[in-house]
């Protein structure tokens, strides 16, 4: 009886699981593997054996690696600030709905709003030449770091949001032993609290990554066509091109890269903790 219960409520998370994304999944390898009437692997090899390809798909991944370092180094501090510092629950949540508001705002418009502050007559090249540390424009539209610009900003309150929430759950109580013990702050936030938020941090790490290789809007319009990431070339083999079966292929590989950097990532996680 217990048995059939469970499987009726697992039944619809199972069924919504394969409608909408076992079988697009399915849709699209298939398609990425047939080529002129017939099964084929010459678009993965056409990818694998050719440079550019390789110099586009380094420049996703690096920028996804950026990314999350600098979401990461600004999260977290931020995140502590929020839930550590601020004692007020009304300044809190007030601090909390100023995060999560501009989530609320399309990636296209903040992406025009970055264009806007980053041109060469831009907010922040007029403030840097005002206050003398710059003597000329700084080219940021059109570069990597002007698209490193806009995923760090659309992409940080993913990041706080899944480190504050691994940093309130923390036990206090352990960090009063420690103290006690005759810890300082420095040894007890090194043992104590940093440890017990790494699966926050990884969490973080993990959409932040996951979400950056596979954007669109803000490499497209922050770059101006000067740089190519993977998302912009699949774009192009469906919407202009209508190559499906190459873009199938160009998607297949973002996903196994992806995958396997996670991974990667979670392997060394778990190894270095074992180590400990």
């Amino acid at each position: 009886m217990r048995l059939s219960v469970i499987a009726k409520v697992l039944a619809l998370p199972v069924v919504f699981f394969v409608c909408f994304f076992l079988v697009p999944l399915s849709v699209v390898l298939m398609s990425s593997l047939w080529v002129q009437n017939q099964l084929s692997f010459e678009h993965y090899l056409t990818i694998l054996l050719d440079q550019y390809h390789w110099s586009v798909i380094w420049v996703t991944i690096k920028l996804g690696i950026y990314s999350t370092l600098i979401c990461a180094l600004l999260g977290y501090p931020l995140a502590w600030f929020m839930i550590r510092i601020v004692s007020t629950p009304l300044w809190r949540r007030l601090l909390v709905i100023l995060l999560i508001v501009p989530l609320f705002t399309s990636n296209i418009v903040r992406s025009f709003g970055w264009m806007v502050l980053l041109g060469r007559t831009g907010f922040i090249n007029e403030t840097l030449q005002n206050m003398g540390l710059i003597e000329r424009p700084i080219r940021f539209l059109g570069t990597e770091l002007g698209i490193l610009i806009g995923l760090v900003y659309i992409l940080l309150p993913f990041m706080v949001i899944s480190v504050g929430a691994s940093i309130s759950r923390i036990d206090r109580s352990l960090e009063y032993a420690s103290r006690d013990l005759g810890a300082g702050h420095w040894e007890t936030f090194r043992y104590i609290s940093l440890p017990l938020t790494l699966p926050g941090l990884a969490a973080g790490s993990i959409m932040v990554f996951a979400l950056s290789v596979s954007a669109y809007v803000t490499p497209a319009l922050l770059s101006g066509g000067r740089v190519t990431v993977l998302p912009m070339l699949i774009y192009q083999q469906y919407s202009t091109v209508f190559n499906f079966s190459y873009g199938g292929a160009l998607s297949i590989v973002l996903l196994l890269a992806t995958l396997f950097l996670v991974a990667f990532a979670n392997r060394l996680g778990s190894t270095k903790g074992g180590d400990k």
